[in-house]
C-alpha cells in the first residue's frame, strides 16, 4: 500500500506517518529521553492508521478539498480514521507486553483517537467509543489493507508507566504534553504538504542569546539617557538584583516591586539571563488582561527593535478553531509558540494547560524548558487557584520550567504561608524572593497618600463623583466595570478621555499615547487644558502613566494599590500624590470583584496606618481566599487518574476550566476609523489567504473580545459577519464603533453584569 495517501494532492500516507512520528519524538525530547520518546513516536506512527482503509483512499483520491481528511466533515463513515490506530495500540501492546502493555496502550489511545476531536474522557467517552462496532470494523479494514510492516511494528518501545513525571498526580499533564507533540507534528507536516513554500517549522526568530545582547544594549542606552533621580536609582538597583539572582537554580521566584519600580523590564532581565544560564528555550510573559498585552508587547518590541520585526509572538486571539470547525485553513491560525519570547494572557496559558482540543493543546510541548513570568500574579483566578498551583508545581519540578510571580501585591502562594495541608490546600514549593529587602524598597518608593471613605456603607452618587473629578485639573478615575466607566464619562465634560476593553488595541494605544503626551506637556507648562480620564481597571497593570490625583472606586486592596501606582509614579511632585477611594453607587458585580471589595473593607476596617502597608496584603489575600472555593469546578478530581484503566476526564476538565465566565468569548475585528486603510487591507488578505498566523497577529490590534452570545445576536442583526469560525468582523457601519467609547454597548444584552474592563 505504498501508494496510499494521507491527504488530497498526493501526500503519501507512509511518508506522512513516518514524518509525524519523527517530529513528535523530536518534540518530546524536551521532557523525555531514550526509549521514553517512543510514546510520541508510536502515536505519530499510528495516528492515521485508519487512512489505509479502501473507503478512505477512494474518498481522498477523488477529492481536491484540503479538508477531505478531517473527521467530522462531509464524507461520513469512509473518512473516519482515528480509532484504528488507538485500537491497534491496545491489540499490539497487549500481545507484546501483556496486561501491562494493554494498560499503557490507553495512553496512546487518548492521543491517537483525539488527534482531530481532542482528548476525551475515558469513562463515558473514549472507552465507550472504542467498543463500538464501527471502530472495530475500521481497524479490521485498515489491517486488511496490509500496511507496511514497518508501520505496524512497535519497535523497541517499552511501556513503562513508572517513568511518568510526577507519578499518578502528573499523569494527566504528561499525556496532554504527549498529545501536544503529536498534534503539532501532524499540523506541521500537513501544512508543509499543502504549501511547500511554507517551511514546516518557523524560522527567522532571533535566539535568546541575541535577545539578551540587544536587551543589555538597550538598557545601557536607556540608563545613559535617564536623568538621575531617587526613583531611577532604585529602579537601577532593582534591575541589578534581577540580573544577579538570575544565576540561582531554576524553580519558583517572586519579584516584589512597588508599582513604578520598573518591574516589567527588570523581570525580563531576570528571565533572559536565567534562561541563558540554565539553557532554557523561551520566555513566556503571561498577563491577566487581553487589553494590555499589546502595550507590554510594544515595550518589548522597542527593546529588541534592532533585531527586526519578528521578535516575539503576541498571542491573545480567541479565534482558535473549535474542534467541530477544524479546517485546513483554521489550522494555519493555531499558535504553537515556536518563538523565543511569547506575550500572552492568563486565559491562553492556563486554559491551554487544561485544554482538550487540538488547537489549544498544540503549543504545550513548547512550554517545557521555559521561564514563565506571571505578571500581576495576584490576578490568578481564585476559583481555579488550586489546579493552577498544582500544574505549576509539576512544570517546575519535572519539566524544567521556572516561574516568576511578578507583582507589587504578592498573593503569598507559598506552601508555608496559609495553605493548610489538613484541608488539602497545596501551595507552591520554595518560592524565593528576588529583592533583598522589599519592605525597605516599598518605604523608599512611597509616593502617595490614600484617602479612604469615612463610612464604607455610604455610597457616593455618580453626580458627586463627577463634580469632584471635574474640579481637578489633571486626574485619573478608575472604576470596576465598563458600564460604570460609560456612566461616569457621560457626566463629565465632552473632552474627558475614556479607556476600556470595548476599544481595540490600536484605539487604546492612541488614547494612551495622547494621555502621555498631554501629561508631559502639562509638566512642561505648555498645555493649559484640563486632562481628565475615566478608565476601567485595564490601566492598573502595564500602563506607564503618571497623574497627580487618582480616584478609585472601592475594589480589592490589590486593585487600590495598583491604582495608586498610576499616581505620582515618577515622584515628580513636591509632596505626595493623592489617591481617593470612594464607594460607588452600585456595588461591584457579584463574584470575585464583590468578594475582593468586601475583603478590602474587612482588612482596612479600623486601620489607621498606611492602607498600602506591605504587611496588609498577606492578611487581605488570606481573607479573600477564605471566601472562595479554590477548586470550585472540581478540576483536581476530574484529572485524578484511575489506576486500573488510566482513566482521566480530560474533556470534562477542559469544559469546566473556563477562566471567562458566562458564555464563551468571541473575537471581533472592528473597523477603527483612524486605521481604516490598514484594516481593509488585512481583511482583504484574510479573505484571500485564510487565517495565516502572521496575519492573525496583525489583526489582533483591531480586535476586542465580547460574549459569544452577544456576537451571535449582532451577527443576526447584520452588525457583524463571520468570515471564519471563531472570528467576527464588524460590518462597515459607523454607528457600531464609537470613536470615543469603542464598540457601541447594548446594555440590555451586551453587558448585563457590568463586565469588568
Amino acid at each position: 500500500m505504498s501508494d496510499s495517501f494521507a491527504h488530497s494532492g498526493g501526500h503519501l500516507l507512509t511518508h506522512h506517518l513516518q514524518s509525524v512520528a519523527g517530529l513528535a519524538a523530536e518534540f518530546s525530547h524536551a521532557f523525555e529521553s531514550g526509549t521514553q520518546t517512543r510514546w510520541a513516536w508510536l502515536a505519530g506512527l499510528w495516528h492515521d492508521l485508519g487512512k489505509f482503509r479502501p473507503g478512505f483512499q477512494r474518498y481522498v483520491q477523488l477529492s481536491d478539498n484540503p479538508d477531505a481528511h478531517i473527521e467530522g466533515k462531509v464524507g461520513g463513515r469512509e473518512k473516519t480514521h482515528s480509532a484504528a490506530g488507538a485500537l491497534w495500540a491496545i491489540e499490539r501492546l497487549e500481545k507484546t507486553h501483556g496486561i501491562h502493555g494493554k494498560l499503557a496502550a490507553h495512553v496512546l489511545a487518548y492521543l491517537i483517537a483525539g488527534h482531530h476531536a481532542g482528548l476525551d474522557d475515558w469513562d463515558g467517552g473514549l472507552n465507550q467509543r472504542l467498543t463500538q462496532a464501527d471502530c472495530q470494523t475500521e481497524l479490521q479494514e485498515a489491517k486488511d489493507a496490509k500496511p507496511p510492516a514497518s508501520i505496524l511494528d512497535s519497535g523497541d518501545f517499552i511501556p513503562d508507566l513508572c517513568q511518568i513525571p510526577g507519578g499518578a498526580a502528573g499523569c494527566a499533564l504528561w499525556i496532554r504534553l504527549l498529545f501536544s507533540c503529536l498534534v503539532d507534528a501532524d499540523f506541521l507536516d500537513t501544512e508543509a504538504h499543502f504549501d511547500k513554500a511554507r517551511p514546516a517549522r518557523r524560522e527567522g526568530f532571533p535566539t535568546l542569546d541575541a535577545m539578551l545582547a540587544a536587551f543589555d544594549m538597550h538598557m545601557a542606552t536607556k540608563a545613559a539617557q535617564t536623568p538621575p533621580s531617587p526613583v531611577n536609582v532604585l529602579r537601577a538597583d532593582i534591575l541589578r538584583q534581577c540580573r544577579d539572582k538570575a544565576s540561582l537554580l531554576a524553580g519558583f521566584f517572586s519579584l516584589t516591586v512597588p508599582t513604578g519600580g520598573g518591574k516589567t523590564l527588570s523581570s525580563l532581565a531576570f528571565a533572559l539571563n536565567h534562561a541563558q544560564t540554565h539553557s532554557q528555550r523561551r520566555v513566556i510573559y503571561a498577563i491577566p488582561y487581553t487589553s494590555i498585552i499589546e502595550q507590554t508587547a510594544d515595550v518589548f518590541r522597542e527593546v529588541f527593535k534592532t533585531l527586526g520585526d519578528e521578535v516575539l509572538i503576541e498571542h491573545h486571539s480567541q479565534a482558535d478553531a473549535a474542534d467541530r470547525d477544524e479546517t485546513a485553513r483554521s489550522r494555519l491560525a493555531c499558535e504553537n509558540w515556536d518563538a523565543p519570547l511569547i506575550v500572552t494572557t492568563n486565559v491562553q496559558l492556563f486554559e491551554s494547560l487544561f485544554a482538550a482540543k487540538t488547537s489549544r493543546c498544540r503549543k504545550l510541548h513548547n512550554i517545557v524548558g521555559s521561564v514563565i513570568v506571571l505578571d500581576e500574579a495576584q490576578q490568578l483566578p481564585p476559583e481555579f487557584l488550586q489546579p493552577i498551583l498544582d500544574v505549576l508545581n509539576l512544570l517546575v519540578k519535572h519539566y524544567g520550567v521556572t516561574v516568576v510571580l511578578c507583582t507589587a501585591t504578592q498573593p503569598a502562594l507559598n506552601t508555608t504561608d496559609y495553605f493548610d495541608a489538613s484541608l488539602n490546600l497545596r501551595g507552591l514549593d520554595n518560592v524565593r524572593e528576588i529583592i533583598d529587602n522589599p519592605d525597605a524598597l516599598f518605604d523608599a518608593l512611597k509616593r502617595v497618600e490614600v484617602k479612604l471613605p469615612t463610612d464604607w456603607n455610604i455610597p457616593t452618587p455618580w453626580t458627586e463623583v463627577a463634580a469632584q473629578i471635574e474640579s481637578e485639573d489633571c486626574v485619573l478615575a478608575i472604576v470596576s466595570t465598563r458600564k460604570a466607566a460609560r456612566e461616569l464619562h457621560r457626566l463629565l465634560p465632552p473632552d474627558t478621555l475614556h479607556l476600556s476593553a470595548l476599544m481595540c488595541g490600536a484605539h487604546r494605544k492612541a488614547v494612551i499615547d495622547d494621555i502621555k503626551a498631554r501629561l508631559h506637556a502639562k509638566r512642561e507648562g505648555s498645555d493649559p487644558r484640563p486632562l481628565r480620564v475615566v478608565s476601567t481597571q485595564l490601566v492598573e497593570a502595564g500602563v506607564d502613566i503618571d497623574f497627580p490625583v487618582v480616584y478609585r472606586a472601592l475594589a480589592g486592596l490589590d486593585a487600590i494599590a495598583q491604582a495608586a501606582g498610576r499616581c505620582n509614579r515618577e515622584g515628580r511632585l513636591n509632596g505626595k500624590g493623592r489617591v481617593v477611594v470612594f464607594v460607588p453607587p452600585e456595588p461591584p458585580p457579584v463574584g470575585h470583584l464583590r468578594k475582593a471589595a468586601q475583603s478590602c473593607i474587612s482588612t482596612l476596617h479600623n486601620q489607621h496606618a498606611d492602607p498600602l502597608e506591605r504587611s496588609l496584603f498577606a492578611r487581605y489575600f488570606q481573607q479573600f481566599y477564605s471566601t472562595v472555593n479554590l477548586d470550585s469546578k472540581g478540576i483536581v478530581a476530574m484529572l485524578k487518574v484511575q489506576p486500573k484503566t488510566l482513566g482521566v476526564q480530560f474533556r470534562s476538565a477542559a469544559d469546566a476550566f473556563r477562566l471567562i465566565d458566562d458564555a464563551d468569548s468571541a473575537t471581533v475585528v472592528v473597523r477603527y476609523a483612524a486605521h481604516h486603510d490598514e484594516i481593509e487591507k488585512l481583511l482583504g488578505e484574510l479573505a484571500a489567504l485564510g487565517p495565516a498566523r502572521w496575519l492573525m497577529r496583525k489583526l489582533q490590534r483591531y480586535t476586542i473580545s465580547i460574549h459569544k452570545r452577544v456576537a451571535d445576536k449582532m451577527l443576526a442583526q447584520g452588525s457583524l459577519t463571520l468570515p471564519m469560525p471563531g472570528l467576527y468582523v464588524q460590518v462597515n457601519a459607523e454607528n457600531v464603533y464609537d470613536p470615543t467609547l469603542g464598540l457601541k454597548p447594548y446594555d440590555d444584552v451586551y453587558n448585563p453584569s457590568g463586565f469588568a474592563l
